[in-house]
C-alpha cells in the first residue's frame, strides 16, 4: 500500500479527481467480476510479519533504516515508526510438508536477521505490542523515512481536525486515558497477516467463515496485554488500532459514522461489497491518481491495475481485508486476515495459522454455512470479547450457545481444522506439530497474553516496580521466543 504516493499533503482538486477515479475502477472491477478470468491454479498463501525492535535495555531502538541495511534482505522492509519493521514471506501453497518448511525458513530468517541487528546492538521481538514502548517514544522523529507513512499521518490528523483520543480501560481496573498527536501509538500495534488467494465466486463464502471465526481465533492467539505500562485488554491492538487511527472527532462518531478500522456490519454476498462499501462510505486519505485508463485497458483485453482503488482499499482497515493484485501479469483475490498479533514464537504463529486455514477451509464450504445461523452482530461481540478476555473469553456458536472459547475449540472447531487441513493436503506430520500446540494452549489454558500477565504479576509479588517488572517479563520472553518452543510450555518465575 502506498508504493506511488510522492507528496505528503493534498489539493482539493486532487480528492475530487480522485474520487472521481475510484468509481470509475469500481465500475470496471465490477466488470472485471463478470467477465474475467482470475488465477486459481491452486491454493496459494502468504504472510506478513511486523517485528519490534529494542536495544540492549529492552526499550524500543528507533533506527530500522541502519538495522535493514545490516540485514540486507529484501524480505525485510520498513514499518510505520522506526522500531518496527516487517518480514515479507513469499507465498507458497498449503500441501504436504510446506508448513514445516515453512517453519525452518522462518527461524532461519529471524536468526541470520538478529545475528547481523545483533551486530548493532539491537534485538528483534515478535509481540503484539512492545510493553517498553511509552509516550516519548512517539515524540520528535518516531517516524520511518518513507513519506507514504508521512502523508498518512498528515491525512488521519486533518481529517480529524484534532488530536486522536485514546481510552482503554482493562478487566482488572488499570486503564489509559490520554490524547496523541500523531499516528505513533498506532506503530505499537505489530500483527500477523496471512493471506489466502480464492477464486471469485467462493470469496463471500470465505470472507464471512473468516469473520465468524476471528473471535475464537483472537482468543486463542492474544498476546497484547500492556500499553504504556497498564493491563489492558488480552488484545489491546484491537482497541488501540481502532482509536489510534480514527478520523472521526467525537460528533462523527455520534452520528454513527463509520470508523475506518472496521470489523463490517453484514455478511456479504460478494467481494464486490466490500470494494463499494469502501468507496460509498470512506473518504480518501491517500488521493493519488495515475494515469491509466481502466476501462480502456480492459476493453482492450489486458489487466487494468486499478492503483486508486487498491489504494483506497489500504487505506480501510478490516480486520479481513478484500486484496485485489496482479502477480505476472495475472489478476487474482485474496482474503487478507489481520486478526492476529505477532509472535511469541514462529511455532505459535505457524499455530495459529493452521488452525486458521483449516477451520476456514470446512466453514467456508459447509453446506449449511456458519453465517446462515448466527448473526453478524454474535460474530462482532465474540470478536470483542476475544480481544478483551482472550483465552478466558466466551463465544457464543450455533449449536452451542455461549461457552468458554477452549471449550469450543476442542470439541468442535479444532476438529474442524484438523479435517480441514486434511482436504487441503497438508501432511499429517503438519497437523500433529501445529495443531497439537492449540490443542495444548486450550487445555492449559495459556497463551502469549495471559503468560506475559502472569510473569510480570510474579516480579510485582517479588517486589519489582511494573516498569522493572515489564523489562524483566519481556528479557524472558525473548528467551522463550528464540527457543522456539510454543508459549504454553514457557515456565512462569517464581512469587
Amino acid at each position: 500500500m502506498g508504493a506511488d504516493v510522492e507528496q505528503a499533503r493534498y489539493t482539493p482538486q486532487q480528492r475530487q479527481d480522485y474520487r472521481e477515479k475510484v468509481r470509475r475502477d469500481l465500475d470496471v472491477f465490477e466488470r472485471m467480476l463478470r467477465h474475467s478470468q482470475f488465477e486459481f491454479d491452486r491454493p496459494m498463501t502468504g504472510i506478513e510479519i511486523e517485528l519490534n525492535l529494542v536495544s540492549d535495555d529492552l526499550g524500543p531502538r528507533l533506527d530500522n533504516k541502519s538495522v535493514l541495511a545490516q540485514i540486507a534482505d529484501p524480505d525485510y522492509q520498513t514499518e510505520l515508526a522506526r522500531y518496527n519493521i516487517e518480514l515479507n514471506v513469499r507465498p507458497r501453497p498449503l500441501p504436504g510438508d510446506a508448513a514445516l518448511e515453512l517453519e525452518a525458513d522462518l527461524r532461519g530468517s529471524l536468526n541470520h536477521a538478529s545475528e547481523r541487528a545483533a551486530e548493532l546492538g539491537v534485538g528483534i521481538v515478535a509481540i503484539g505490542i512492545l510493553p517498553t514502548v511509552m509516550p516519548e517514544h512517539f515524540e520528535g522523529d518516531w517516524i520511518s523515512e518513507n513519506i507514504r507513512y508521512e502523508a498518512l499521518n498528515n491525512a488521519v490528523l486533518e481529517a480529524r481536525g484534532e488530536h486522536v483520543w485514546l481510552e482503554i480501560h482493562g478487566p482488572g481496573g488499570e486503564r489509559i486515558a490520554r490524547y496523541a498527536d500523531s499516528l505513533g501509538p498506532e506503530s505499537a500495534c505489530t500483527s500477523v497477516q496471512l493471506h489466502l488467494q480464492v477464486q471469485p465466486e467462493q470469496f463471500a463464502d470465505h470472507w464471512n467463515a473468516a469473520q465468524a471465526l476471528a473471535g475464537p481465533q483472537l482468543a486463542l492467539g492474544a498476546n497484547s496485554p500492556f500499553f504504556l505500562g497498564q493491563r489492558l485488554w488480552a488484545e489491546t491492538r484491537i482497541p488501540l488500532f481502532t482509536q489510534a487511527t480514527d478520523t472521526r472527532p467525537i460528533e462523527l462518531k455520534n452520528q454513527g459514522v463509520r470508523p475506518r478500522v472496521w470489523f463490517g456490519e453484514r455478511w456479504i454476498t460478494s467481494i464486490f461489497d466490500l470494494f463499494e462499501e469502501n468507496v460509498r462510505y470512506f473518504p480518501a486519505l491517500l488521493p493519488v491518481v495515475t494515469e491509466e485508463e481502466p476501462e480502456e485497458v480492459f476493453e482492450a483485453g489486458r489487466v487494468p491495475e486499478l492503483r486508486e482503488l487498491r489504494l483506497h482499499n489500504g487505506t480501510v482497515y478490516r480486520w479481513n481485508r478484500p486484496i485485489y493484485d496482479i502477480v505476472g501479469g495475472l489478476p487474482h483475490l485474496r482474503v487478507e486476515n489481520r486478526v492476529l498479533p505477532a509472535g511469541p514464537t514462529m511455532v505459535d504463529v505457524l499455530a495459529n495459522s493452521a488452525f486458521y486455514y483449516g477451520a476456514l477451509r470446512v466453514l467456508a464450504h459447509d453446506d449449511r454455512p456458519v453465517w446462515s445461523r448466527m448473526s453478524f452482530s454474535a460474530a462482532d461481540e465474540n470478536f470483542e470479547q476475544g480481544a478483551r478476555l482472550g483465552i478466558d473469553a466466551n463465544t457464543y456458536w450455533p449449536g452451542f450457545g455461549e461457552v468458554p472459547t477452549t471449550e469450543l475449540v476442542l470439541r468442535r472447531l479444532l476438529p474442524l481444522a484438523n479435517e480441514g487441513l486434511q482436504r487441503w493436503g497438508v501432511s499429517q506430520a503438519v497437523r500433529d506439530r501445529f495443531l497439537t500446540v492449540i490443542e495444548r494452549r486450550c487445555v492449559l489454558g495459556v497463551n502469549g497474553a495471559s503468560w506475559q500477565s502472569d510473569c510480570v504479576a510474579a516480579f510485582e509479588r517479588r517486589g519489582l516496580p511494573r516498569d522493572r517488572a515489564l523489562r524483566e517479563m519481556l528479557r524472558l520472553y525473548i528467551e522463550g521466543m528464540h527457543s522456539n518452543e510454543p508459549v504454553h510450555t514457557w515456565p512462569l518465575p517464581s512469587g
